[in-house]
Order: C-alpha cells, then sequence, then structure tokens
C-alpha cells in the first residue's frame, strides 16, 4: 500500500512539472515568438515585415498602428496616381505632336512647378522646427489635410491647362508645406516605436510597408485609370479621387488614433491636470490618448491660457508697482507668473515666465490655472485665491506627480515647451 502512495505521489510531481513546463513554454512563445494577430503569417514574413525581438523590441502599439497606416497609404498612392493623370493632361502629354519643343516645353512647366513647391519645405523646416515634439499626432493629421488641399489644384489643371504653372505650383506649395509637418511628425512616431533604442530598423521596416503599400497603391490607381469612360469622364475622375481622398484621412485619424504616447504634452497635461483636480486621479496613458482630441486646437481648449505675455500687459494699464512687488512676493517660490484676466467674462489666465523656467513649471501653472478655474469667486479678492492656489498646489502637486509617475506617464519627459518671451528676471523685492 505504501509502493502504490510513493506512485502516486511520483505521477502527480510529473505531470505538475509536465504542466509547468508545458505552462512555461506557451507563455515563452506567447510573449516572444509570435503575437496572435499575426499567428497566421509564415516565420520568414514576419521576420521580413517586423523588427527583429517583435513584440518586445517595440512599443504596444506598434502592430496597430502599422496595420492601419497600410490600407492608408494604398489609398494614398491611388489618389496621386489620379491627380497625375491631371497634371500629365494639362501640361500637354498625349495631346502635343511629339516635336522636340513640345517636350522641352512640357519639361519646364513641370520642373518649374517641383521649384516653386519646394519653398514650402524650406519654411516650415526653418520656421516650425519647435512645435512636432510637442503634438505629431495633430500635425501629422494636419499634414494629410493641407496635402489634400494641394491635389485640389493640381486636379483643377486639367480643367484650365493655360494656367498649369500658377495653379501647379500652389498645389506643389500645399503638398510640400505638407510634407514639412508629415516627415518630423513621423520621425517622432517611429522614436516613440523604438523603445529599445532600434530606430534604425524600426525605419527599415516602415519602409518595407510603405512600398508595399505604394506598388499595390499604384497598381489600383492604374486600374481605375483604365476603367472605361474614367479617362475621359473629367467629373468621374474627380468623384473617385474624392472618395479615395476622405477613405484615406479616415484611415490616417483612425492610424493616429492607435498611438499611445507616454510623454507629457500640453493637451494631455490638461486632460491629466483636470482629472486630477476634479476627481483626485489622473487616467492611464491607453485612456488618455483614447479620448485626446487630434484635431482640437490649443487656442479653442477651455480654460484659454495665453503662455509668454509681457508684465506690461498683465498689470493692465494702471502697471501699479504695488500690485507687481505683490505679485512677485506670491511667486517668489515658482519660475511663473499667473494672473486672471478680469477683463473678460469668461475665464482667461496670463502667464509669464521667469529666467530659468522649465517644462515642469509649465505643468504647474496648469495645474493652477485649472484650480483657479473650478474654484474662483468673483466675489473674492483675487490675489487672495491666487494665495489659496498655489497653496493647494504645495499641498497636492507632489501626489500628482506620484499617480502619474504610477500611471505609466514618463515623468522625465515632459513636452511643455517654455515660450521664448522670458519677461522676467529674478530681482530682490
Amino acid at each position: 500500500m505504501l509502493d502504490d502512495d510513493d506512485d502516486d505521489d511520483d505521477d502527480l510531481q510529473i505531470r505538475a512539472f509536465l504542466e509547468k513546463h508545458d505552462s512555461t513554454s506557451n507563455e515563452f512563445q506567447g510573449s516572444n515568438l509570435s503575437d496572435p494577430n499575426l499567428s497566421w503569417l509564415p516565420q520568414v514574413l514576419k521576420e521580413f515585415i517586423l523588427p527583429a525581438g517583435f513584440p518586445g523590441s517595440v512599443s504596444d502599439d506598434y502592430l496597430q498602428y502599422m496595420l492601419l497606416q497600410f490600407p492608408t497609404n494604398v489609398t494614398g498612392w491611388i489618389c496621386h496616381t489620379l491627380v497625375t493623370s491631371s497634371l500629365l493632361k494639362a501640361v500637354g502629354v498625349g495631346s502635343f505632336s511629339g516635336t522636340a519643343a513640345a517636350a522641352s516645353a512640357a519639361a519646364i512647366r513641370w520642373v518649374s512647378k517641383d521649384g516653386i513647391g519646394a519653398v514650402g519645405r524650406l519654411f516650415i523646416g526653418g520656421r516650425f522646427g519647435n512645435l512636432f515634439d510637442d503634438d505629431p499626432k495633430q500635425w501629422r493629421m494636419y499634414a494629410d489635410f493641407i496635402g489634400s488641399a494641394g491635389s485640389i489644384f493640381d486636379l483643377t489643371t486639367q480643367v484650365y491647362p493655360a494656367y498649369f504653372l500658377p495653379l501647379a505650383s500652389l498645389g506643389n506649395l500645399a503638398k510640400a508645406v505638407a510634407r514639412g509637418l508629415k516627415d518630423p511628425s513621423f520621425r517622432v512616431i517611429q522614436n516613440h516605436f523604438a523603445i529599445s533604442g532600434n530606430l534604425g530598423e524600426v525605419s527599415a521596416k516602415e519602409e518595407v510597408w510603405e512600398v508595399t503599400a505604394q506598388l499595390l497603391g499604384l497598381s489600383l490607381g492604374i486600374l481605375i485609370l483604365d476603367t472605361p469612360g474614367l479617362v475621359r469622364s473629367y467629373p468621374v475622375l474627380v468623384s473617385t479621387w474624392a472618395s479615395m481622398r476622405l477613405l484615406h484621412l479616415w484611415l490616417r485619424y483612425l492610424s493616429l488614433s492607435a498611438l499611445q504616447f507616454n510623454t507629457i504634452n500640453l493637451k494631455r497635461a490638461r486632460m491629466l491636470v483636470e482629472s486630477h483636480i476634479l476627481q483626485s486621479r489622473v487616467p492611464g496613458c491607453i485612456d488618455c490618448n483614447r479620448d485626446e482630441n487630434i484635431l482640437l486646437w490649443q487656442r479653442f481648449i477651455k480654460p484659454r491660457i495665453i503662455f509668454g505675455v509681457p508684465m506690461e500687459e498683465m498689470l493692465g494699464s494702471g502697471r501699479s508697482t504695488s500690485m507687481l512687488k505683490t505679485l512677485l512676493r506670491l511667486y517668489a517660490r515658482e519660475k511663473y507668473i499667473v494672473v486672471v484676466n478680469q477683463q473678460r467674462i469668461d475665464f482667461e489666465v496670463f502667464v509669464s515666465f521667469k529666467v530659468g523656467a522649465t517644462s515642469v513649471s509649465v505643468l504647474r501653472s496648469v495645474w493652477q490655472t485649472y484650480w483657479l478655474h473650478e474654484n474662483l469667486n468673483v466675489s473674492e479678492d483675487i490675489f487672495d485665491q491666487l494665495a489659496k492656489s498655489l497653496s493647494m498646489m504645495d499641498e497636492r502637486f507632489n501626489e500628482f506627480i506620484q499617480q502619474l509617475d504610477k500611471g505609466g506617464w514618463d515623468i522625465h519627459q515632459i513636452n511643455l515647451r517654455v515660450p521664448k518671451e522670458i519677461s522676467i528676471d529674478e530681482c530682490p523685492v
């Protein structure tokens, strides 16, 4: 009887070991070698289109973004094919007699519109280079809107071939501006994916997806152009382009909405601060990115915050020395000054920064603004309420930062740019 019990114990141990080993193997395979969404793909193809070490070598939102990006690029290249056909007709391809002079004229018109359009990329790179780290999703989306507007000019050249150069130049200028917005924004997105320091490989694999989409999009575009009646019917061509472009914009919005940044820009900072003020909690990265409005301009977000306001404008027409001294005394421990604009009916604050202000200074000013927005009492003295808001921030801001850290936010990468218009230097009062 004792031997039977020993045999049963041995069987149980062996079975437990095998189950544990099998579970460990499955877990390893599930986490490192495959992904449920791509389990049907051959391993050779996975290695061709995905970065080494996928999914652990890239951010969690990589695959969803790329799967949405692919049809987005396909529709983009279909639109490109349709627009190119209009440009070629407007420039004279297919209608000239084939003489050398006609070919030269067409070439000059084509190259001229490219040269004029290149000015747009110069302007964007030199003037607005500091925007893209703050909100790459928004600028990538705006790039597609501007590019769509440029394509409208290109389509119009077929109707007004005599005005080819100005129309095509305007179209190329708009598309060059769009490219100037698109390329830096996407570099930021690629850097977000490359959590293992594998930016080069992420870029290379993105090229694989892009070229595949390009080949498929061009092929479909050619098939559409070969459709009987489409080449000869300009209204049908335009309506086909418009349908494809709307689908393209919708897919682009979906792909950008799939991104889950754990960095804090001004738009996300507003959402996080508001939640903390009202509910004493902050949303996680997934929830915040899902609720983020990609298209909304900062100036239309309430409460309205004007950053980088000169002290002269803050003080108003009176420019009282006593008021200035009071403000400097109130904000002696801060690298900024917040003042409620009492000249407006709706809530608005002015923020001026001191020398040495950082992204954390901007975040603190946003926290104080939202507390004032929720608790301001117009019947009470404004300086007393500013002092109370600063006191509340001293009590709760560290807790806010701790909740951000626990929620998965990168508190060491806060993309809140301090305006260049720093109007206050530290001085004894």
